[in-house]
């Protein structure tokens, strides 16, 4: 039993039901003799990995679905091993160098050089085979994330093996990644679906699950499905995962006011609550309470930039948006994300954070 973002992901772009001239463009550029580097970039939950898989298919048909996981092993320069997941096909590589902190570079440099050195060839002779492409792809997850120096290698690397390997690079944002990357990709953003896109969505799933609605009114439906794309921030996984959820609390869905606080998110609500926290209690007992909480949450794999962005977030609305409050607490949540991704410890980052919000608030 799979879960609904699973089971009913598409794995073809014809089977895409949003964003449709987009579609087309990337089929467009999946028939071309000459693919490029590409720059997927969007918000979460937007479909940028679907259709990067749905491309995929396009290049290589359905030999991209047959994934692995190895693990390979890297040596940094004070030689230390490091361990890291490469999920992979015969035609592609998907890797998250960014989980390696500062010792991204040696990611980059090391795997895929190994990768792009080798030309590719494909030894079957089958009408069946799709793959007429000599060249091997590696998507980049959280492309925004990597250091200066493992962007500068990619860089290098994009240069000289461009005959062998396609870069597929994705990132909620273009601002973290360097010129002259842009500068040698194709930028393609991937919007989030609308609200009807959203709703038209889970109409299809809740007939293909038949499920049942009290009362069970098209309209009351439409709206039901609106607010669980709100809810979710237009979020598409989110947004399956909580209706995914709603259908199992019981047999009937019943559609009242209510419905969707019954699938709050555990983090965001402890998240929300230590904002409160900070707003009530300005003290120095009380940072060291956040550091429990913050611990929790890093603990359960809640990444530390999406706590601190979560935060502040909370924090400027329970403050009534004020201007100048918003703006302080903006640049000082820069300066620790930048700090976050510079450091190896997040807990001191993100503490830091707290005790600046505290003074912040406190004038």
């Amino acid at each position: 039993m799979s879960l609904w973002v699973d089971k009913y992901r598409p794995k073809k772009l014809d089977q895409l039901s949003y964003h449709n001239g987009l579609t087309e463009n990337l089929k467009a550029l999946a028939s071309t003799g000459d693919f490029p580097h590409l720059l997927v970039y969007g918000p979460p939950g937007s479909g940028k990995k679907t259709r990067i898989y749905g491309t995929l298919y396009e290049l290589y048909g359905p030999q991209v679905e047959k994934l692995k996981i190895d693990v390979n092993t890297f040596t940094t320069t004070s030689n230390r091993k490091l361990e890291f997941n490469v999920l992979s096909s015969a035609h592609h590589l998907e890797i998250t160098p960014s989980d390696m902190g500062n010792n991204d570079r040696v990611v980059i440099q090391d795997l895929l050089k190994d990768v792009a050195s080798v030309e590719q060839v494909d030894f079957s002779n089958s009408a069946k085979s799709k793959s007429k492409h000599r060249f091997k792809v590696v998507i980049i997850n959280e492309a925004d994330s990597l250091s200066k120096d493992a962007q500068a290698a990619l860089r290098r690397t994009m240069e000289k093996y461009s005959a062998n390997i396609r870069l597929i690079l994705v990132s909620n944002t273009t601002s973290g990644i360097i010129a002259p990357i842009k500068s040698r990709t194709l930028l393609v953003r991937v919007p989030a679906p609308s609200e009807t896109d959203i709703a038209d969505i889970l109409s299809g799933i809740a007939k293909k699950e038949g499920l049942k609605f009290k009362p069970d009114t098209d309209n009351a439906k439409q709206e039901l499905f609106r607010n669980i794309a709100l809810h979710s921030e237009k979020n598409l996984r989110r947004t399956l995962l909580c209706f995914e959820t709603l259908s199992m609390q019981s047999e009937t869905i019943n559609i009242d006011k209510n419905t969707l606080s019954l699938v709050s998110i555990d983090w965001e609500v402890i998240i929300a609550n230590l904002a409160k926290s900070i707003v009530a209690n300005k003290s120095v007992a009380n940072i060291a309470k956040s550091r429990v909480v913050l611990y929790e949450l890093l603990s359960h794999c809640i990444p530390a930039r999406t706590i601190l962005k979560r935060l502040l977030f909370d924090l400027i609305s329970l403050n009534n948006y004020n201007d100048n409050i918003t703006q302080e607490l903006t640049e000082y949540a820069a300066l620790f994300d930048e700090r976050l991704s510079l450091g190896q410890k997040s807990i001191f980052h993100l503490e830091g954070f707290v005790a600046r919000a505290m003074l912040i608030l406190d004038k």
